[in-house]
This record gives C-alpha cells, structure tokens and sequence, in this order.
C-alpha cells in the first residue's frame, strides 16, 4: 500500500532537495573561485567580453593553462564560451556572478580593515 504524504511534507522535502542542491553548487563555484588566476578572469570578464586569446595575453599563462581554468569555470556554470570561426569569446554566463565576486572582495577588504585596527 503506498503511503500518501500530507502536502505540507511534501513541500517540506522540495525544498530541503532544493536546498541541498543549492549547497552543492555553493561548492561548485566555490571550488571554482579558488584560484588566483580564475578570479583574475572573472575579474576581466565582469568588466567586457574576451577572447580567449586577449585573456591568455593579458594573464601571462599558456594557451593549455587558460583551457583548463575555462573548463572548471564553465563546469561550474560562472562562465560560458562561443566560437566565431576561429576565436573563442568568453564572458560571464550570468551578471549575479560579477556581484558576488565583488561582494566576497567586499568581505575581504572588511576583514584586512579591522585586522589593521586591531594591530594598531
């Protein structure tokens, strides 16, 4: 016999599936945001879009290397690519990730701010 659930437990369970599927992501991206070099480039592409041989020329890293950071930032869904006969554009797959860069330097500024105060 199959068990029916009242509809608030049924609401209840959505959303904590949600809810663990956002803090999945959450570690996607995070994991993605955790280097240097990425951040760089979510920094130059929150600003225009670029191909992907300006953002090997402007970071200073080989065509190999900026292949795999674009891929850990794609696969976390922060960034996305389209070709144009031969080039590469790349650009930020959606603007809140500009916002919450800035919001964790944000945090970061914070944090150096009141680490100055307290040696002082």
């Amino acid at each position: 016999m199959e068990q029916v659930l009242p509809i608030t437990m049924m609401k209840k369970n959505r959303q904590s599936a949600l809810e663990e599927q956002i803090y999945e992501r959450q570690v996607e991206i995070c994991k993605a945001f955790a280097n240097p070099i990425r951040l760089r480039i979510l920094d130059l592409l929150a600003h225009q879009t670029h191909s992907a041989s300006q953002l090997q020329k402007k970071l200073s890293i080989a065509k190999a290397n900026l292949s795999q950071h674009l891929t850990v930032l794609k696969q976390a869904g922060v960034v996305t690519t389209r070709r144009e006969g031969k080039q590469v554009f790349c650009s930020l797959a959606i603007p809140e990730v500009k916002t919450a860069c800035q919001l964790i330097r944000d945090v970061l500024r914070a944090q150096i701010k009141k680490d100055r105060q307290l040696a002082v």
